[in-house]
């Protein structure tokens, strides 16, 4: 793993990082709300519509495991990333619609050395992901754990 590009010690506290952006579409948005949560908004364009949210529109589910994608590609799997002890916090503020292109972003909070494995640091975080519009559609605090540089081969 000393390979890798991202160690604990890259992410200081205020870093920023860029996830990209992705556009999410009708077909994806049909196809994971099929298998993983097939309530009708989720499902058909009418049904959307009729609903609260105004359209077709992504699961909640589908709003995070599209930020998991963004957030391995754009660093994860090019770190020395040891998992997650869990989730802070995740919040849905708005629907993600079928057309939708979310940015993400990931804001480093603090960090600090695991007492029992020193080896091994805690990063906190807060993500968040715009739409097109400007507008926070999804926010998710957790904790990653991270190598050290250096440690990761050992």
């Amino acid at each position: 793993m000393t390979d890798k590009k991202w160690a604990f010690e890259d992410f200081v506290e205020g870093t920023s990082i860029d996830l990209g952006s992705k556009t999410v579409s009708a077909a994806e948005i049909i196809a994971f709300a099929s298998e993983f949560d097939p309530q009708p908004m989720h499902l058909d364009e009418a049904a959307g519509r009729a609903s609260i949210l105004g359209g077709l529109s992504a699961s909640g589910w589908h709003t995070c495991a599209i930020f998991m994608r963004m957030m391995c590609d754009a660093y994860l799997l090019d770190s020395t990333s040891q998992g997650a002890p869990g989730i802070d916090q995740v919040k849905w503020k708005k629907p993600v619609l079928a057309g939708d292109t979310l940015t993400g972003r990931i804001k480093v909070l603090s960090r600090r050395t695991s007492r029992s494995r020193p080896k091994l640091g805690f990063v906190s975080m807060r993500s968040e992901l715009i739409n097109q519009r400007g507008e926070s559609v999804f926010e998710l605090e957790h904790t990653g754990m991270f190598l050290k540089r250096g440690d990761a081969d050992q």
